[in-house]
């Protein structure tokens, strides 16, 4: 029987929705229109490759951050595998920031770039795709089950 569901339910179903958005921005985003807004001014899908990380870090670093990738996936991969059953928020958190390497590695592999299109122009904040958002949602799933966590008590017999 497969032990941590979630993690593998989660790692999937981020996966293939990454995967499908950036293939029907590939396919579907007209050529010679760069942002398409959805809330002028506000939310726009604009066409963008990266070759770095998040926020444009380590622009032309594909080579070696689409390796970094294989290796936290893999890690992760066998972490679920291998190792304990994880809790609920651990195997959601886990399964998610996969699903981001995984995404964005492969676009890594298979473009030689990483295809963003979410773009918030109410803040200006940097242009994004759906793997972005699993390991920001991964990190925080961790975050929280890590503050919700009750510490345990104290064994005061032992005294």
């Amino acid at each position: 029987m497969l032990k941590n569901k979630i993690f593998w339910s989660a790692s999937i179903l981020g996966l293939v929705l990454d995967q499908v958005s950036k293939l029907l921005i590939i396919q579907k985003f007209p050529v010679t229109q760069k942002s398409f807004p959805l809330l002028e001014g506000i939310f726009h899908l604009t066409y963008a490759t990266n070759t770095g990380a998040a926020f444009s870090v380590f622009q032309g670093g594909v080579n070696w951050l689409k390796w970094l990738s294989l290796i936290v996936s893999l890690g992760l991969i066998s972490l679920a595998y291998w190792g304990p059953q994880q809790k609920r928020y651990e195997q959601l958190g886990y399964g998610l920031i996969l699903a981001g390497a995984l995404g964005n590695g492969l676009d890594r592999f298979v473009w030689g770039h990483v295809i963003d299109f979410l773009d918030f122009r109410l803040i200006r904040f940097p242009i994004f795709n759906l793997a972005d958002v699993c390991i920001n949602l991964g990190i925080f799933s961790l975050l929280l089950g890590i503050l919700s966590e009750t510490p345990r008590k104290k064994d005061l017999s032992k005294k």
